[in-house]
């Protein structure tokens, strides 16, 4: 890496860490999954398992990252990891997905669905849905524009507030709920013959996703080698609880069928039928916010991927991508071209689908890193590079690989398209990174 990563100010304490981790994972789909996970599975104990199987299997892919993240201390997270375990080609790859494809979708997709929510809850007109969401994402654009601790604050904000919520569906359904979490069975399963456990598992790994979003900016976190996987372990420990805990609270409060009928709008009927109206628009506010630290967390982490690969003159236009804004210490240009990025994602494609179609390569490069656990052991048997070690090793990315693998089939039988779609957006890298490494070489 040049220079540049020495200007990086390291504003990321063990707090910020963690709220990132949390603020990132949480989103909307704590509160809007309910229904879709519980039909899939058919009965109260299933949704409930699916829950914890897809937070355990997050949580051996947190440690599995962790144990990586400790060897490396330098911004890019992935990029670097399958760089440094696999070569230039491999890491070129992973970096440009994220760049070009997830992390804009990413970006889009959150501050598409904030637009859409944000009307509806305010009665306003739906064609501002998409100015509303271009809103959204400049906003969190200019906080992350100035220096890192005001991002690592708002993180902090929007996460305590998004806990608020939880802890009271949380308390409600366990002190107040008239129905058996434990034991509904739902009277007619999907329709569309898809469901089952391990779809319900499915469903709960896309809400668990966000949580490798910390690795990609080690160069900004205090004492990395320790923070990091603290942070990232712990985090994912806190969401797994919240996930569960919500579920019982929901299955005690109201009965299996109902649930799946009500689907996405599970939650803010439970709110309002435990609080009244204004708990209900509570609780909608409570999911804006939680939005908007979902977007500061992909804001933080993306561009800090294109800000790795521009040091190592590894996109177009490097010298400006590789820069740093002296008054902030924050890589703006990185930041803003993939706001750009998502802002024409949001008025020009469906971006929700986007992320839905890079879930392929995503858990494939997820996979790679799981392997390069037993790769970075055969050279440091003894542990002298690493800072943590994973207990339970080689088990934990056993199962890190397993459920990685899982997804892969699942994506597979299901949208098959979406597969190839991805696959060709990643070939596409390869001769972008030839062209790049040449023009390289020659300087």
């Amino acid at each position: 890496m040049g220079n540049n990563e020495q200007k990086l100010n390291r504003g990321f304490g063990l707090t910020a860490s963690l709220a990132l981790v949390v603020g990132t994972i949480i989103g909307s789909g704590i509160f809007f999954k309910q229904g879709s996970v519980l039909e899939s599975a058919g009965s109260t104990n299933a949704a409930m398992l699916a829950w914890i199987a897809g937070g355990l299997l997050t949580l051996a892919s947190g440690i599995s990252v962790a144990e990586i993240g400790s060897q490396m201390d330098k911004t890019g997270g992935i990029y670097i990891y399958i760089e440094k375990i696999y070569g230039k080609v491999w890491g070129f790859l992973a970096g440009w997905t994220q760049v070009v494809f997830y992390g804009p979708a990413m970006m889009g997709s959150i501050a598409a669905y904030f637009g859409i929510l944000f009307v509806d809850l305010f009665g306003l007109s739906k064609s501002l849905a998409i100015p509303s969401a271009i809103i959204a994402l400049s906003f969190v654009g200019l906080i992350n524009s100035i220096p890192n601790r005001f991002s690592a604050g708002f993180q902090i904000i929007t996460t305590t507030v998004k806990m608020l919520p939880i802890i009271a569906l949380i308390i409600f359904g366990l002190f107040f709920g008239q129905h058996d979490a434990i034991g509904q069975t739902v009277a007619q399963v999907s329709q569309s013959d898809q469901g089952g456990f391990g779809v319900a598992v499915l469903a709960t790994l896309f809400a668990y996703d966000g949580w490798v979003t910390l690795a990609n900016i080690s160069g900004e976190i205090k004492n990395p080698q320790k923070v990091l996987p603290k942070a990232i372990i712990f985090g994912i420990l806190i969401v797994l609880v919240a996930y569960v805990g919500v579920s019982f609270g929901v299955y005690q409060s109201l009965p299996a069928n109902t649930i799946v009928k009500l689907r996405q709008n599970t939650t803010l009927y439970m709110a309002t039928n435990a609080f009244g109206i204004i708990g209900g628009r509570l609780l909608s506010i409570a999911v804006l916010i939680s939005l908007l630290g979902t977007l500061n967390g992909k804001i933080v982490s993306f561009p800090r991927v294109l800000f790795a690969m521009a040091n190592d003159g590894l996109f177009p236009f490097a010298k400006q991508f590789a820069k740093i804004n002296m008054r902030s210490r924050t890589p703006n240009k990185s930041i803003w071209f993939m706001i750009f990025l998502g802002i024409l994602m949001i008025v020009f494609t469906n971006p929700d689908r986007l992320t839905d179609i890079a879930i392929f390569t995503t858990f494939l490069f997820y996979i790679l890193v799981f392997v390069g656990v037993f790769k970075l052991r055969k050279k440091d048997p003894f542990g002298e590079k690493r800072r943590f070690s994973m207990p339970l090793y080689p088990w934990i990315p056993i199962v890190a690989i397993c459920g990685s693998l899982y997804v892969e089939i699942s994506e597979i039988m299901h949208d098959l398209s979406g597969v190839i779609i991805s696959m060709a957006i990643v070939a596409v890298g390869y001769p972008v990174y030839i062209f790049l490494s040449r023009r390289t070489n020659k300087e």
